[in-house]
């Protein structure tokens, strides 16, 4: 229900005096939807308190500025005017100072929201302990000897190896044999002719196929010439 004229003309007439500045129509409508006031009806307060002399008013144009008068506010003098500067200056600071207060409790807070709180830090804790538990088992089991990898995996993984150290011995033989009957009685320099056809030997990209053949268990290894 919206409030009777009488009472709307009040609530403008405060509104209009606590803010003290020019305001149109439309600022005072908007700031008066809490009230239930329509911006026809307030329009009609502001033209009812001018025309009565509660308020004063400008026209710009089709535009109108209302305004509380001014004869009903007090004046301060010189000295009034530099104690209220004085005491603006001061709550200026003391305003800065909450600032940096309500900053650093900001700040606080978003670091102990980044913790992990009590449960989460038991139930890490429980995770932790329950590997540390199986990595003291491995060890247990290491240091007594027992074979974590079947045999049969490792004498594929062996074979495996052995017979790729196998196929390197045998195609390394191939391209010696072809290389030196390639270049044999070879007019030009062997060493410029292989840097102009890129090929590298072994030794010439860190690798030793000697150092591989070692790794082979003893027992495995197989004679030069097969």
């Amino acid at each position: 229900m919206a409030p009777k004229t009488d009472n709307t003309e009040a609530i403008v007439l405060k509104f209009v005096n606590e803010q003290n500045r020019p305001l149109n129509t439309q600022n005072a409508a908007d700031a008066l939807q809490k009230f239930s006031l329509k911006k026809t009806a307030v329009q009609k307060a502001l033209d009812s308190l001018a025309e009565s002399g509660k308020i004063t008013f400008k026209e710009y144009g089709k535009q109108k500025l209302y305004i509380a008068r001014q004869d009903q506010f007090e004046i301060p003098n010189a000295e009034e005017l530099a104690l209220m500067k004085e005491e603006n200056a001061k709550l200026q600071e003391q305003l800065q100072e909450k600032r940096k207060t309500i900053s650093e409790v900001e700040s606080e807070i978003k670091s102990l929201q980044s913790n992990l709180t009590l449960e989460e830090i038991q139930e890490k804790d429980a995770k932790l302990r329950k590997e540390v538990k199986e990595m003291e088992e491995k060890l247990i089991k290491l240091r007594e000897g027992v074979t974590l990898v079947r045999p049969e995996d490792k004498k594929a993984v062996e074979d495996m190896y052995s017979d790729k150290i196998n196929q390197w011995r045998k195609r390394k033989r191939m391209f010696r044999d072809v290389w030196d009957t390639v270049t044999e009685n070879f007019p030009r320099d062997i060493k410029e002719f292989k840097e102009e056809l890129g090929i590298e030997y072994d030794e010439d990209v860190g690798l030793s196929l000697q150092e591989y053949s070692d790794l082979i268990p003893h027992g495995k290894k197989r004679g030069r010439g097969q």
